[in-house]
């Protein structure tokens, strides 16, 4: 990728990138189109973000074999990043810098949480340090990324979507998904 987003980055960012699991990415248990082509685009973002000193956060699902959002539990999915599975694991082509915050979410038994923001802490911890934009890039778009997204205004923070670091499930979602975030005051970039 020749792009440098170095110049986006400016104090009180941070860098939220959302479930670059294998379940996610071609070959998964619940494969996005496209999805391991993020992994290029993020991966220039989270340098930039390591040279800067701008926080990164990864999300991810971890699930109990038993979690709501399966279809066997009566949820809309196929079984995907079970706890402790290659599945559920971050893409090994994905850059994790050294002090890349994990946020693990979708691990309650009794609901699902597709936000990095659901019941994790996030929103206070971005807080205490100081973080006033969140870029925010990763999988799905039409359902996770969303989620993460509307949270973040919610918690009043300013948000930038990386729109190439993200794939929706449908391209009908993805369009639906644009829209909303734009309507909650969440910008688009790229």
């Amino acid at each position: 990728m020749s792009f440098d987003p170095s110049d986006k980055f400016r104090d009180g960012d941070a860098l939220l990138v959302v479930d670059v699991q294998n379940d996610f990415c071609p070959g998964g248990a619940l494969p996005i189109a496209d999805g391991d082509r993020v992994v290029p685009v993020l991966n220039a973002w989270i340098d930039a973000a390591a040279a800067r000193g701008v926080p990164i956060y990864a999300s991810r699902d971890w699930h109990p074999l038993t979690h709501p959002s399966f279809a066997e539990m009566g949820g809309p999915w196929p079984v995907h990043c079970v706890q402790d599975t290659e599945g559920a694991a971050f893409r090994s082509d994905l850059h994790m810098p050294a002090g890349t915050v994990v946020v693990t979410k979708g691990t309650r038994f009794d609901q699902d949480q597709n936000s990095a923001f659901d019941q994790t802490g996030l929103a206070e911890a971005l807080k205490r340090d100081g973080v006033k934009r969140v870029w925010v890039g990763g999988l799905a778009q039409d359902v996770c990324v969303l989620a993460s997204v509307l949270d973040a205004r919610k918690a009043g923070l300013d948000v930038r979507l990386i729109a190439e670091g993200t794939k929706p499930v449908t391209p009908e979602g993805g369009a639906e998904s644009l829209a909303t975030m734009q309507d909650a005051g969440a910008e688009i970039e790229g």
